[in-house]
């Protein structure tokens, strides 16, 4: 009983003091210091008024803590996603993602607890703590601990700057203070058979009495690799003895390095031998050394007398990461145990990793923004009758940073109403930026550009040199005007075609021609117009006097003497005739009429042929071939119109225009959201956009895209939510991206990639191969064992299992929808739900009493 007394010390007494004052308490205090008592002594021991929700940043934290306080005697709940039950108890142990909707419907606990919340830092799951605190409601009142954060007293002021009363209680002396050892202090005679660096370190650390050890390994290979090692080179003066339940958790061969007293620790294990073996065994001192892997590091619930690194990188999913100093100093933390050791240690391996490595860091929260929540509060916005934008920049306001959030929509909400109708910033700058090109028409009035078409040559024009200079000048001021000027302007996009017909354009009543317009000459005068129509020379036809009409010269044949011709090679393929040379009473009576027939059909007709330098030449008319040329208001084709670019016609009526040409055209999330159909133009959440806000970063949007798909069976995808956490481990050999889940989505999203949601068009975690696992366990839950391999522990099943459990309990539990789909999907889930257990379930093997004793790891050596 007596170890069960703990006596407060006067920080500790401070913030359960603010804390009955009803005051938010940030606390910044070191590993092991006794953070948790804060709340222990609040709660008075797990009988206080009201619920109180501890959130921890693991699963396998809730579970110890639950084990914890219930082996004490407490009511407590659990809610992790996968498991959900007593949660109408004073206390609840929970992970805060199961918590975030809660808050934010105003439903909050009298006191939430976020333990580790320097966590609001971290790029996948900060959103969530950023979120639940900032939106937190009035009455509920906020605990939060750390011991890696070296800005808490800015925590308290964005706390201060959200309205709430918050205090700093701040402890900076470790209870077990930490010393360096290096390995060339050690002088130990250590036995020749004993080989390697590691092994021939933990001896000589375990002679200087340092042990128990906990080494943190960059890798699972590496760990397994490192305890097996160990277990075979040390001396075992005194085995460990498991019982008959333990040896069938944790199997062969872990038993075996157990027997040594040694064990690796990583997530690839099962909760069994993790939860129920390992970690017991390590907190009663039962082991010597533990090898645990990097990434685990924030789960480990026990301290060892002595820490040491045995890497400066761990692999996060696929990518090499660096240790940063907060999570340096977090795994040297876990050095030295309160009430056991007088100090702890860190050994200084060849890495030259050394305490001085290990500090707080500056929090600050990532860039990102929280989709789920905002389409959330959207939706709710929405539904009764706000703007949902609105209500989205709000909440914006109330994150953890002094630089505003820009979602893109800021500006326009400052000016919502304009003639444009666009409700988001870039959207606006988008439209201002862009210009209606004008054409001045054949009646000299400005009008939308149109996009050419094909017209015989022979009906276009052109602008001539005296068309209206002097008014078009003074029409252009502040436009962009290009070509020749026009005459008397009017503006045809306010008028339809009509008037005068008289003045211009065709005469349609009778059917004819268009009569050329004042001031246009025919485009068959201009040779710049005619460059690309028709081969052969461009020349003046002789056959209109008064006029200047161009056609083109064709050598046809050459005379080589006064009675003969060669024809032309083109000639002769043209009228299919046979022979090079011929007679020119021949080619007088038979070929020349035959290429004026073929010249016709290709409408270039013959106007007369000529003789020049005993070159015979067919002078063609080029009238009928077509040119792509605009075709004005009334019918009249014109070549190269005087033209200019304006604003948009909303915009050039609308006094807007000056703040709307700054802003940036950068999609921002608000048009994201728009591209990718998650909200109207007003910002109403869509049906799509409202799936999307039930869950967490691309989950949603991969869950949308397959309820659309209505080939797509139910009863498929049910399992095919697995591979949205598969990550890399279970596809094997086949395609990590592949399975029908990830055909979907890269037909609904194509290649986009936007950091946190979609990787090339699927959410990042994604991994095929997970759903084959789900469905087999749910069918047969023996059959587990059958999935496990070298590169897929028994842990990856049980972390798969209860990841995608805890998607099922999210669909299960989220509103309901206008959507029969939607609804018989709940249904689905609930059953599935129903139907399995969570792996972490389970009866945990007891403690021998032997097992309870404290045991002595030193070695003797012989000194040098």
């Amino acid at each position: 009983m007596l170890n069960q007394v703990a006596v407060p010390d006067l920080w500790q007494q401070q913030a359960v003091a603010a804390l009955r004052e009803g005051k938010d308490v940030v606390v910044q205090a070191p590993t092991g210091a006794g953070k948790t008592l804060i709340f222990e002594l609040w709660s008075n021991q797990g009988k206080n008024r009201g619920q109180a929700i501890y959130t921890v940043p693991t699963r396998a934290l809730a579970n110890d803590k639950l084990a914890e306080w219930r082996a004490r005697g407490w009511d407590v709940g659990i809610a992790t996603g996968d498991l959900s039950e007593n949660l109408s108890a004073p206390v609840i142990v929970a992970t805060l993602e199961t918590q975030k909707n809660r808050l934010m419907r105003g439903d909050g606990p009298n006191l939430l607890v976020v333990d580790e919340y320097q966590m609001l830092s971290d790029s996948d799951r900060g959103l969530n703590y950023e979120l639940a605190i900032a939106l937190a409601p009035a009455h509920t009142q906020l605990l939060l601990l750390s011991g890696s954060v070296a800005n808490p007293q800015d925590i308290v002021k964005w706390l201060s700057r959200l309205g709430r009363q918050a205090v700093l209680v701040k402890h900076d002396l470790r209870p077990v203070p930490l010393e360096e050892v290096h390995p060339h202090d050690l002088s130990y005679h250590v036995p020749s058979e004993i080989r390697g660096y590691w092994p021939r370190l933990v001896v000589k650390a375990l002679a200087e009495d340092l042990g128990p050890l906990l080494i943190f390994a960059p890798r699972r290979q590496a760990a397994e690799t490192m305890a097996a090692d160990l277990a075979r080179q040390l001396p075992n003066p005194n085995p460990l003895a498991l019982s008959t339940e333990q040896k069938l958790v944790v199997g062969d061969d872990l038993g075996k390095l157990l027997k040594a007293r040694v064990a690796y620790h990583h997530s690839g294990l099962s909760y069994g031998a993790r939860a129920g073996v390992i970690e017991p065994l390590a907190k009663a001192g039962q082991l010597r050394v533990v090898v645990a892997t990097m990434g685990l590091a924030a789960g480990i619930n026990f301290s060892l007398r002595s820490v040491a690194l045995a890497g400066e990188s761990y692999r996060r999913e696929e990518a090499e990461q660096m240790l940063q100093p907060n999570e340096i100093m977090q795994m040297f933390g876990r050095a030295g145990r309160r009430g056991l050791d007088e100090t702890g240690f860190v050994l200084v391996t060849s890495n030259e990793i050394r305490l001085l490595d290990g500090h707080a860091c500056h929090l600050s929260r990532n860039s990102a923004v929280d989709w789920a929540a905002l389409l959330g509060l959207m939706a709710a916005a929405a539904d009764s009758g706000r703007n949902p934008f609105q209500q989205a920049v709000l909440s914006q306001e109330r994150l953890f940073t002094t630089r505003t959030i820009f979602l893109g929509v800021e500006e326009s909400l400052r000016h919502p109403d304009v003639p444009c109708g666009f409700h988001t910033d870039a959207e606006r700058a988008r439209h201002v930026r862009k210009r209606v090109r004008e054409m001045l028409n054949s009646r000299g009035e400005w009008q939308v550009m149109p996009e050419p078409v094909a017209r015989p040559v022979g009906e276009i024009y052109a602008p001539g040199p005296d068309f209206g200079a002097a008014e078009v000048a003074k029409d252009s001021a502040g436009a962009n005007v290009v070509g020749v000027a026009a005459g008397t302007l009017k503006d045809a996009n306010q008028n339809t075609p009509g008037g005068d017909e008289a003045q211009t354009g065709t005469d349609t009543s009778k059917g004819g021609r268009p009569t050329v317009p004042a001031g246009f000459v025919p485009v068959l005068s201009i040779p710049q117009a005619l460059e690309k129509v028709g081969i052969g020379t461009l020349t003046l036809l002789p056959d209109y006097p008064g006029k200047q009409i161009y056609g083109r010269a064709l050598t046809v044949a050459d005379l080589i003497s006064h009675d003969r011709v060669i024809i032309a090679k083109w000639v002769r393929r043209l009228t299919n005739w046979n022979g090079r040379q011929a007679p020119v009473t021949v080619w007088r009576e038979k070929i020349a009429p035959l290429l004026e027939q073929k010249l016709a059909g290709q409408n270039t007709p013959v106007i007369h042929f000529q003789t020049h330098d005993h070159h015979i030449l067919a002078l063609v008319s080029i009238a009928a071939l077509p040119l792509r040329v605009a075709i004005d208001a009334y019918g009249v084709p014109i070549w190269h119109p005087v033209h200019r670019e304006v604003l948009p016609y909303d915009c050039a009526r609308c006094s807007l225009v000056e703040v709307c040409k700054p802003l940036s055209t950068a999609t921002g999330t608000a048009l994201l959201w728009r591209r990718l159909n998650l909200v109207d133009a007003s910002g109403i959440p869509t049906l799509r956009g409202r799936v999307v806000s039930f869950f967490q970063q691309g989950d949603g949007l991969a869950i949308a895209a397959a309820l659309e798909d209505q080939n797509y069976p139910l009863s498929e995808l049910v399992y095919d939510l697995a591979n949205l956490d598969g990550g890399f481990r279970f596809c094997g050999e086949d395609n990590r991206w592949g399975g029908r889940l990830g055909i979907v989505c890269h037909q609904r999203f194509g290649l986009l990639s936007v950091p946190g949601y979609l990787e090339n068009g699927i959410p990042p975690k994604y991994g095929a191969g997970a759903e084959q696992i789900v469905a087999s366990v749910h069918k047969n839950p023996a059959s587990k064992q059958a999935w496990v391999t070298d590169l897929t522990g028994p842990g990856d099943i049980d972390r798969v299992i209860i990841e995608w459990r805890s998607t099922l309990r999210q669909i299960a539990h989220a509103p309901d929808l206008e959507w029969p789909r939607w609804m018989e999907f709940k249904a689905l889930a609930r059953g599935i739900l129903n139907e399995t257990e969570s792996p972490t379930i389970t009866d945990l093997p007891p403690l021998e009493f032997h097992q309870t004793r404290r045991v002595d790891h030193r070695l003797i050596l012989r000194r040098h």
